[in-house]
C-alpha cells in the first residue's frame, strides 16, 4: 500500500489524480490487477469523470442544490463546526474507488480521469491510500 498527499482548498475543490495513480503503476511495475484507492476523513471523496473544468462547476452546482453549505445541518451541533454539508456531500459520492489495470495501465474511458474532491470548509492535506492488487 502506498499513501498519497494533496494539498486542497476545500469548499468543493476538484483534483483530477490520475497521473499520479499511474505513477506508482509505473514505480511498483505493476501490470494486471485492481488499483483500489480511498481517502481517509469523512469530508472527501473520490470519483471518476472527464477532466473538464465547466463539469467540475456543474458538479458543484448540483451539490450545491442537494447539499447547500449555509444550512443549518444539525451536524453542526454535535462539534460546534459549520461542515455538515461536507459530509452528506462526501457520504453521497462515498470514499473508494477501484480501476482495473491491464498491461500497466489504469482502464479508464477515452476522457475519464480519476478525481479527489475535498468538500470540507477550508484548506487540508487529504491522504489517498493507493492498494494494488494482482489477478494472479
Amino acid at each position: 500500500m502506498t499513501t498519497l498527499e494533496f494539498s486542497t482548498k476545500g469548499n468543493t475543490d476538484i483534483l483530477e489524480i490520475t497521473g499520479e495513480i499511474q505513477k506508482i503503476i509505473d514505480k511498483k511495475k505493476f501490470i494486471n490487477g485492481i488499483c483500489h484507492l480511498f481517502v481517509i476523513g469523512s469530508t472527501a471523496a473520490l470519483s471518476a469523470c472527464e477532466d473538464d473544468s465547466n463539469l467540475f462547476e456543474d458538479i458543484k452546482e448540483v451539490l450545491e442544490q442537494i447539499a447547500p453549505y449555509d444550512k443549518n445541518w444539525k451536524h453542526h451541533k454535535t462539534w460546534g463546526d459549520d461542515n455538515g454539508a461536507a459530509h452528506i456531500r462526501a457520504t453521497i459520492i462515498g470514499p473508494g474507488l477501484t480501476v482495473p489495470v491491464s498491461g500497466g495501465k489504469l482502464v479508464l474511458g477515452t476522457w475519464q480521469k480519476i478525481i479527489l474532491i475535498d468538500f470540507d470548509t477550508g484548506p487540508r492535506t487529504r491522504k489517498i491510500t493507493v492498494t494494488l492488487v494482482s489477478e494472479n
